[in-house]
């Protein structure tokens, strides 16, 4: 009789998953401190700069749930060879881009490289690991892996610009990928389903929904509350309920709709978006503050923000062992309220203070969210279908875009709004009133200010002044998002007090799916053998 236990290659397997799934989270970050860097080469409009920012994240996120379904059609691990081999034919075009409208173009093929990554390497680790103990082990290393590429994504971005020139942060991914394109047939299984179908009227209607909210949460967080912001949010939300409209009516949709009348599923949903609200709403802080506050270089900030990555490799394997005695919802309103109180700890960081503060701060919030992501995700993947694993991979990535996305929409403009009303009154006076408007939108230009003043007027004084001002606006708009940011992840603690269910990891009781399905064919070949 074959064991369900999973063996070494296995495990070597899901080594192999994690390589294209750090290359996708690292791009997500990997551009932070590459932009000046762009800019002096390429000259790109302040339009074109954010789009070079968003366009990854915009296709990403638009077409998650799409390629979660084509790959449940046509083979997880077919799609996955397919998306490496995009990813580094898109690397490479944008490493040796020559202008800004080609580095914006791949760019976007980048995201249609990682839409194809991300749900089938968590479809394959479904397959690969049936014990939903070994499972729960499984997805604790696919979420630390997945968490800690946004952190080291600028630590890489670092290191290499202060050898290389810009396009070396994009070729990273190619030998990466060439190794994936080379090993995947041989260790991984082949799966698919035969009753997966691709609805092409769903795909371009979740197109045409996500693509407007997000657009409008970005545009949110860099402009303000404007009538186009709220025709885009208006028009993606018309276009979403078109999209559930159509999956009620399908056979075989691309979201079943069904799977949220599993008790605990739309919570285990909401729980994903507000710990992704707490991971990027957490990066928007600290990248500033380690740079623009305490004065390091990009380099330096990013090796110190790696520190709470160590912290984090332990954060998932403990949540899941303490989840599997207590029971999820447990551990991951303990993982929220850790998170918070990592938020509340940024009071202590100021604009003169010792790095400390924020790295323990930091530190909180890593482990806190990392515990939450990898139960959160371990209990989707658990309930889901085996041959619909594809689609709800991408569901659960699509809301953790989605509330990325809002963290760093809302933390942004409540940091923003806190940072201009501050810095108005502890300017210095002899600004001009361009000056002191330009002084009031970032710490930035702030800075750029306080260059001026210092180079006309000979002294640093006034210049230094302003700098202080400025610092100081910051911090008090970082301790007002924190304590934001730290009661929103309360209200996630409460949400997964109350809305899922209180087994313990691998004990879903009579919601749990049986390890195979008449309609799933799943191609194990030399990935799994028969053990005794």
């Amino acid at each position: 009789m074959a064991s369900t236990s999973a063996g070494r290659r296995e495990w070597i397997a899901l080594g192999v998953l994690c390589l294209p799934l750090l290359m996708v989270s690292m791009d997500v970050s990997v551009l932070f401190f590459a932009v000046p860097h762009i800019s002096e080469s390429l000259q790109p409009s302040a339009t074109q700069v954010l789009w070079i920012f968003d366009v990854y994240g915009f296709v990403l996120a638009g077409l998650l749930l799409t390629m979660g379904s084509v790959a449940d059609r046509i083979g997880r691990r077919r799609l996955l060879l397919v998306g490496a081999l995009a990813f580094a034919a898109a690397s490479v075009l944008a490493a040796y881009a020559g202008s800004a409208e080609q580095l914006i173009a791949a760019r976007a093929l980048l995201g249609v490289g990682g839409a194809t990554l991300m749900p089938s390497t968590l479809a394959i680790v479904r397959t690969l690991f049936v014990d939903p103990v070994e499972r729960a082990k499984a997805i604790g290393v696919w979420s630390a892996v997945m968490a800690g590429g946004v952190g080291v994504g600028p630590v890489v971005s670092g290191i290499l610009l202060a050898h290389f020139w810009w396009g070396s942060v994009f070729l990273i991914n190619v030998p990466v990928m060439v190794a994936l394109l080379a090993v995947a047939p041989f260790l991984l299984p082949e799966s698919r389903s035969a009753a997966a179908k691709v609805d092409l009227i769903s795909s371009a209607l979740s197109l045409a929904a996500i693509f407007p909210v997000v657009h409008a949460i970005k545009q949110g967080a860099t402009s303000g509350l404007s009538w186009p912001v709220v025709l885009y949010a208006l028009g993606g939300g018309c276009f979403g309920l078109l999209f559930v409209r159509r999956q009620r009516q399908l056979e075989a949709p691309m979201v079943d709709l069904r799977l949220f009348a599993r008790h605990g599923f739309s919570g285990s949903v909401t729980v994903q978006m507000i710990a992704m609200f707490g991971v990027m709403g957490n990066a928007v802080l600290m990248t500033q503050y380690l740079q623009s506050v305490l004065g390091y270089t990009a380099l330096t900030a990013a090796l110190w923000s790696l520190l709470p990555s160590v912290f984090v490799g332990a954060a998932a394997p403990t949540a899941v062992a303490l989840a599997a005695r207590l029971g999820r919802p447990i551990v991951m309103a303990s993982g929220f309220v850790v998170a918070a109180a990592g938020f509340i700890g940024l009071q202590s960081a100021g604009a003169h203070s010792s790095i400390l503060p924020a790295l323990v701060s930091a530190s909180f919030v890593a482990v806190g969210l990392v515990s939450v992501a990898t139960l959160v995700t371990e209990y989707a993947v658990g309930v889901a279908p085996p041959e619909r694993t594809g689609a709800v991979s991408a569901l659960f990535e699509t809301a953790g875009e989605l509330g990325g996305a809002l963290g760093m929409a809302v933390l942004g403009s409540v940091l923003s709004a806190v940072y201009a009303a501050r810095v108005v009154l502890l300017l210095p006076p002899g600004l001009t009133p361009g000056q002191s408007a330009a002084a009031t939108q970032t710490l930035g230009d702030a800075g750029v200010i306080a260059a001026q003043v210092t180079a006309r007027s000979g002294g640093g004084g006034v210049g230094q002044q302003v700098l202080d001002a400025a610092r100081s606006a910051y911090v008090a708009g970082m301790h007002t998002t924190g304590l934001v940011a730290a009661s929103v992840l309360l209200v996630g603690a409460v949400v997964a007090v109350t809305t899922l269910p209180r087994a313990a990891a691998g004990a879903l009781g009579p919601e749990q799916p049986q390890p195979a399905s008449s309609r799933e064919t799943d191609q194990l070949g030399p990935a799994r053998a028969d053990r005794p």
